[in-house]
């Protein structure tokens, strides 16, 4: 047994399952090999060397045969495959056992475009990566109309796709269309497209309904080999102008969100690029030489350590109580209707099917806000995301009161008001005067103490910080704040119900400004800082482009507001007045009504240069700028996990990567700091430890 399959000693092989299928109208004998590890979906179809070899020793057997007009490929009950099994890629050494790997997938799934029958890929569930590669390589494919997930996502985990990806797909769909889905998507969240998507592409050639999918395909497979159904597909293009035109144009999207920090997808363009005029060999060659080299990176051991912490860690929050303590939330009450308060209005009604309703203080207001609730859920049945009856029933869930006697008996009861403790305290009093015992009183504050928030209130116990990240609908991550006397009730409770909104949580301490905003204010107190030392404001924006940042923090000072960046840093500063500044030249911005440092074509806007540069110094440059700025983040993050803000470093790098879109080939924070040697320049050691979101030594 090689030593790379004694690597993934702990590999869940999925089995090649063989029976012969006797296909209609005379079309002759199709072997159907079945993809199953014996798992139902919630453990998908994956490929370590043990499935690999599985599905070679299957193929074997078949090209023994000369019996037979086809070879069919399928999956189990709603998957098809996901690709390669990403645990036991954690532990390979070292190259040759990389390179080991990569020579052995593209062997075997090589042979199902090379056989001297055609081959049929029926992708019947979800297939992602390896499992979309191991259809590429079939003559033809069909899919389901039921498939919720088509990706090629290795660029979002900082490796490419190594098993034929970049060579196959550019020569069936064009290169334009490969790129988006072996670029462009990976780097937009890791979206995926559905099955109808996939067929309109080009990925498959027939698409069927899911009821009677894998009997109507092979009836069409049976057809194509009769010659009855005629497969069509557009030439293949050799045109080195349009190929260049699409290889530009996604290097132009990945120097814009990446500017240059992982390697990954630049090794992908090489790839696509190459594809115009490389043999097979040389084209699959080149893909395991370039697998080799990222699984060897740091990057990808980041992130892979990302994707364990929001599959796993998220899906199981350190310090969450026993769930059966939650109680049953059948009506939710949100005080406040303004943009914020009816975002969390439209997650409510839409996850928890519940009525919800809003209060404030005038009538214009309300009705501003439920409006708003109403034209979102247009948006979506316009999308096709809900039905007409469903948009109907959303609608009718959500309404106004002007009066807090709306909530006397819900369950939950948010307030989404003005960030003043005086203002929130008082919300919370007088809706305890109209609810009953039970019902949670949740805060959406950004920064102040969930515990001073309940002092004065009968039963402090109930209350508990519910921080959400804007837009509502797209960051997955909820802060759940337990206060000093919060209790288990209560934090089950809130738990259970951000599970049931779709997101993530993550239990912190009550203090000041919790985790994202704490960090994020200390990294943009540092640039802005040195920008009022004199530093232009372009140098400072774009000290730490390495990183690959979703944003600038410039770009993110103008998505917040300055009034609201303003408002946290005064907040911290209270609480940690030595490292916590509060910048004279932002307050100066704040009042001068400025959206931000930028004009709207993005130019900096002269008014907001002169604020800032105006003092004629001359500021760190933008070496000194990112040394400052993460040496803060490290000394940050130790004082943080010293004070129990979080259980551990893990549950910091989750909560950038899902509350601030830190891509996942940083690992989040901790990693990045611990490769680049700044955890042990300021602390005196590791984050993490050596292995775990790195290469193992």
């Amino acid at each position: 047994m090689s030593d790379i399959t004694e690597i993934f000693d702990d590999e869940v092989v999925t089995r090649a399952l063989v029976r012969d299928v006797r296909l209609p109208g005379g079309a002759g004998t199709m072997a159907l090999i079945t993809l199953d590890n014996g798992f139902d979906h919630t453990k998908p179809n994956t490929f370590g060397p043990r499935g690999l070899r599985e599905l070679d020793r299957a193929l074997d057997a078949i090209e023994a045969r000369d019996d037979l007009a086809a070879v069919g490929v399928t999956g189990k009950p709603f998957i098809f495959a996901v690709g390669a099994d990403l645990k036991g890629a954690a532990l390979v050494k070292t190259r040759d056992q990389a390179v080991e790997l990569g020579r052995l997938g593209h062997e075997v799934f090589r042979r199902l475009g090379e056989l001297d029958v055609p081959s049929f890929a029926f992708v019947n569930g979800a297939a992602m990566g390896g499992g979309l590669e191991v259809a590429l390589h079939c003559t033809y494919r069909t899919i389901s109309s039921g498939v919720p997930a088509v990706a090629l996502p290795e660029c979002f985990l900082g490796l490419v796709p190594g098993w034929g990806g970049t060579q196959l797909l550019p020569r069936l769909i064009g290169p334009a269309a490969a790129l988006k889905l072996i670029i462009e998507n990976p780097l937009s969240q890791n979206r995926m497209i559905k099955g109808a998507e996939a067929f309109k592409s080009g990925v498959a050639d027939a698409i069927f309904e899911p009821a009677d999918f894998l009997e109507e395909s092979l009836r069409w497979a049976a057809r194509v080999l009769t010659g009855e159904a005629v497969v069509t597909r557009p030439p293949f293009t050799t045109d080195a102008a349009a190929w260049e035109s699409a290889v530009a144009a996604a290097r132009g999207l990945v120097d814009l969100k990446l500017r240059g920090a992982s390697p990954a997808p630049y090794r992908a363009l090489d790839l696509v690029e190459s594809a115009r005029t490389a043999t097979r060999d040389e084209g699959f060659e080149a893909e395991t030489q370039a697998l080799a080299d990222l699984i060897m990176g740091d990057e990808l051991r980041a992130g892979l350590y990302s994707f364990d912490l929001v599959q796993r860690r998220a899906k199981r929050p350190a310090g969450a109580p026993d769930k059966t303590l939650a109680r049953k939330i059948t009506k939710v009450g949100v005080v406040g209707a303004g943009l914020m308060a009816s975002q969390l209005a439209l997650l409510f009604a839409r996850r928890l099917e519940v009525p919800v309703v809003l209060t404030d203080l005038d009538q214009a207001r309300l009705d501003k806000g439920v409006g708003y609730v109403h034209t979102e859920i247009d948006k979506l049945l316009a999308k096709g995301r809900v039905s007409g009856d469903q948009a109907n029933r959303l609608k009718s869930l959500v309404s106004g009161s002007l009066t807090k006697d709306a909530f006397a008996d819900a369950d939950l009861v948010i307030e989404a008001v003005f960030e003043d403790l005086k203002v929130k305290k008082q919300v919370f009093a007088e809706v305890e005067a109209v609810v009953t015992p039970e019902c949670v009183l949740a805060t959406n504050t950004s920064s102040l103490s969930v515990t001073a928030m309940a002092s004065g209130l009968r039963n402090p116990e109930r209350v508990v910080g519910f921080h959400f990240f804007n837009p509502v609908a797209v960051l997955p991550l909820l802060e759940i704040v337990r206060g000093e006397r919060t209790d288990d009730a209560t934090l089950a409770t809130a738990f259970a119900t951000g599970k049931a909104l779709k997101k993530s949580c993550v239990l912190v301490k009550d203090a000041p400004a919790f985790v994202v905003n704490r960090l994020l204010t200390r990294f943009m107190g540092e640039v802005i800082g040195a920008v009022d030392e004199g530093t232009p404001i372009e140098t400072a924006d774009h000290a730490l482009d390495g990183l690959g940042l979703p944003m600038s923090p410039f770009a993110l000072l103008q998505l917040v507001g300055p009034a609201v960046a303003l408002h946290v840093a005064e907040t911290l500063h209270e609480a940690f007045p030595d490292r916590y500044k509060v910048s004279e030249n932002l307050a100066s911005l704040v009042k001068a009504g400025k959206p931000g440092v930028f004009a709207p074509d993005f130019s900096i806007d002269p008014e907001a240069r002169e604020i800032f540069e105006g003092s004629g110094l001359t500021g760190p440059d933008a070496g000194e700028v990112r040394d400052r700025a993460l040496r803060a983040l490290a000394e940050e993050v130790r004082l943080m996990l010293d004070e129990g803000v979080v259980a551990a470093a893990e549950d910091i790098d989750l909560c950038v990567i899902l509350g601030a879109g830190w891509p996942f080939h940083t690992g989040g924070i901790t990693p990045y700091l611990d490769r680049t040697g700044v955890s042990e320049q300021v602390n005196g050691r590791r984050f993490l430890s050596p292995g775990v979101a790195s290469v193992p030594a």
